[in-house]
Formats: C-alpha cells, structure tokens, sequence
C-alpha cells in the first residue's frame, strides 16, 4: 500500500508536509521489504543542512546497507530517537511510527518535484 498523501524519490525515501510546514521523512514499505528485517538506523544531529539528494544515513539489515538520501534541501529539526534504539520497528510501520527525520525545508517548491503515491506504484512495479 502506498498512502496517497505523500510525495515519493526513486531511492524510496517518502515526503510528508505537516501543518506547522515542516516535512517528516521515512523510507517505503517497498523499500523496507527489499531490506528484510532492520538492524541499525544511522540518522544525523539536529541542526544538519541537507542538500536535496543528499545521503544523510543510512539502514543496514541482514541482507545489506542502504544509503538515505534528502528528498528536498533543508535542516534536521526532529531524529526519531525510536528506531533508532528499536530499529526492527521499521519493519513493522514504514509510514508512521517509522519515520526517520523532520526537516525544515529551504524551498517547500522542491516537495512538488517528487513523485505522486501513483507515480511511485507505476515506478516499483517496472522494477520487479
């Protein structure tokens, strides 16, 4: 399932806007699924200025490594202290609970440059 109100990247990394304009960022259930079971989430410090498509972490799992990159340019204002501590928890809910940094972003325009819930359907399913 790919919820309809969040914006996509090809490197599966999930955008969503909040009210106070702040964008909360996670990786794909597609993504996690590739993965298999998480055993260690790597985020940055508060306070870092990402460049849009810019490795900021990384989830390494049983099976390999995996690089997160910035879906837009801003500065990390929240870290999910959670998985951090409970990594596995990614595997259960990717989208909520799951959600890896909050960014303030420096142009919110760049949100809109990201792929639709079906534009990212039609993209996973020409990769398998």
């Amino acid at each position: 399932m790919t919820p309809e109100h969040l914006r996509y990247t090809k490197d599966h990394e999930w955008a969503e806007l909040n009210e106070a304009g702040d964008i909360r960022v996670g990786i794909t259930s597609y993504a996690v699924a590739q993965l298999g079971d998480v055993t260690l989430v790597g985020l940055p410090a508060q306070g870092r200025k990402l460049t849009q498509g810019e490795a900021f972490g990384e989830v390494e799992s049983v099976k390999t490594v995996s690089e997160l990159f910035s879906p837009v340019e801003g500065e990390v204002i929240a870290t999910n202290a959670v998985i951090v501590d409970s990594p596995e928890k990614l595997n259960l809910d990717a989208y909520n609970d799951g959600w890896l940094i909050t960014l303030r972003p420096a142009q919110p325009a760049q949100l809109d440059t990201l792929m639709t819930a079906e534009e990212y359907t039609t993209y996973i399913e020409g990769l398998d």
